[in-house]
């Protein structure tokens, strides 16, 4: 089990909005891992709170399993492919791609840490991650994706649109 965030705030560079550059990205990760699920996608506030758009996001569940460096490196190759360009940290982005787990694997690595280190404390993370694996436990905690996103406010989430490719 690979489990993928994908978030966007900005439109592309041919004017498309955050959703579809976040479609197109659930769509490319075929490339990496058979795709098994695609969540909703929410309309989330930026954290921390900022002065800029809201964000659209979403989880993919890719079936398999990989090296988790490798994988990471094709989550920046699909991220450079949609035009991101990596600036500033927590800077509105065209698109962002979050390796969250890759089956219970704990990696802390210079580029890397698996699980990532605050997906039990974001919400834009944990509402679509209990739609595709609400039982997906964290293999440091033991908790389930259901009980980590009971545990947290959900405010500042809202359903964007139904099905992931609608």
């Amino acid at each position: 089990m690979i489990l993928v965030a994908i978030g966007a705030n900005l439109p592309n560079a041919a004017g498309r909005p955050a959703i579809e550059t976040c479609r197109w990205a659930a769509a490319q990760l075929e490339a990496v891992a058979p795709v098994v699920a695609v969540s909703r996608w929410y309309r989330t506030a930026p954290v921390p709170p900022s002065g800029q758009p809201d964000y659209i996001n979403g989880v993919a569940y890719l079936g398999g399993a990989g090296d988790p460096e490798i994988i990471l490196a094709a989550l920046h190759r699909i991220e450079q492919a949609a035009g991101r360009v990596r600036g500033a940290i927590n800077a509105p982005r065209v698109l962002d791609l979050d390796l969250l787990a890759v089956d219970e694997q704990v990696v802390a690595s210079q580029g890397l840490i698996l699980p990532h280190p605050r997906l039990a404390q974001r919400a834009f993370v944990l509402v679509p991650l209990n739609d595709v694996a609400p039982g997906w436990r964290h293999p440091v905690t033991g908790l389930t994706a259901a009980t980590m996103l009971a545990a947290i406010d959900r405010a500042g989430v809202s359903l964007a649109c139904g099905p992931a490719l609608d």
